[in-house]
């Protein structure tokens, strides 16, 4: 059955909503960590997988490519880890280190061993959001009408609810490990365990919304709602809950962007994927002028956070 003009901008609200949201929980414990920059180094980082999969089964089957590059992913996190600790490396110049050398890798191997798989770097930029309701792989009956579910849709869903139900479950753990992993430590907690577990969640989430979305929401969503939030509440749960709102908010408004504004220049359309970005550095910086108490425009007490 043909969808209908309006089915499908509802599935790319959906899709980019469930990108957004999946990509903001783990974010904001990004943030708290001073790890703005991973989801970033992990987004560039997994070209490597892509290009051995390739290699390896001759074929491009998503299952395969996402398992590779999401082991690529966690890799990053570890070899980044490994090189601050042991090389007494800043942190953010490891991750540069890391995803810069595994980005070219995997640039080589695709040159040398898989020239023949289509790469479109503005594919891998800003993913193809508005081609996921076409890729349609379930149709449940609801009140009588068949809904035609995009696999996309499926696969951010599945994603999110894993994330959100890791931080629910381990959220002390998360919240003491964030801010003080030496007294996570003297508690009993493995904070070196919560690092490489919130690492791998981030490598998930970002593989997985790599294909639908593009890298360049990834990013955006990974830090930027997180941030935003942050300068709204000092309460770990608060800020999860609002960067949840922005990265939603972020998610519509950038696709009503992408319809609307290209207009009043004169353009047929632009990326509604880089529309979403845009928006959620837009409410970054609304937010960032008008919060009550951390705003440049309203100057607040000093920040307590627990």
């Amino acid at each position: 059955m043909m969808m209908t003009w309006y089915a499908i901008d509802t599935w790319i609200v959906v899709v980019g909503c469930l990108a957004a949201v999946a990509c903001a929980l783990p974010g904001n414990f990004l943030v708290l960590r001073k790890m703005s920059m991973m989801g970033d180094a992990i987004s560039h980082a997994v070209l490597p997988g892509l290009a051995i999969a390739f290699i390896v089964t001759g074929a491009r089957a998503s299952l395969t490519m996402f398992i590779a590059a999401a082991i690529v992913g966690v890799l990053t996190a570890v070899f980044t880890q490994w090189i601050s600790k042991f090389g007494k490396v800043d942190r953010g110049a490891s991750m540069g280190i890391v995803f810069t050398t595994l980005f070219a890798l995997g640039l080589i191997l695709i040159v040398r061993a898989a020239d023949h798989v289509d790469l479109d770097p503005s594919c891998v930029l800003y993913g193809a959001i508005e081609l996921t309701p076409l890729d349609v792989v379930w149709r449940p009956e609801l009140f009588g009408q068949t809904l035609d579910v995009p696999r996309a849709a499926l696969i951010l869903a599945g994603v999110t609810l894993l994330n959100l139900l890791f931080i629910v479950i381990f959220f002390k753990e998360l919240r003491i490990s964030s801010f003080d992993p030496e007294l996570a430590t003297t508690m009993g907690i493995n904070a070196g365990l919560m690092h490489y577990l919130l690492m791998t969640l981030v490598a998930i989430t970002t593989v997985a919304a790599f294909e639908a979305v593009g890298s360049i929401i990834v990013i955006a969503m990974l830090i930027t709602p997180a941030a935003a939030a942050h300068l709204l509440t000092d309460r770990l749960a608060s800020m999860i809950v609002i960067s949840v709102v922005l990265a939603m908010l972020s998610a519509v408004l950038g696709h009503l962007s992408a319809l609307i504004v290209p207009g009043w220049f004169g353009y047929a359309g632009t990326s509604t994927a880089g529309m979403m970005a845009v928006m959620s550095g837009v409410i970054f910086a609304v937010v960032l002028l008008f919060a009550p108490r951390y705003g440049i425009l309203k100057l607040g007490p000093a920040r307590h956070s627990d």
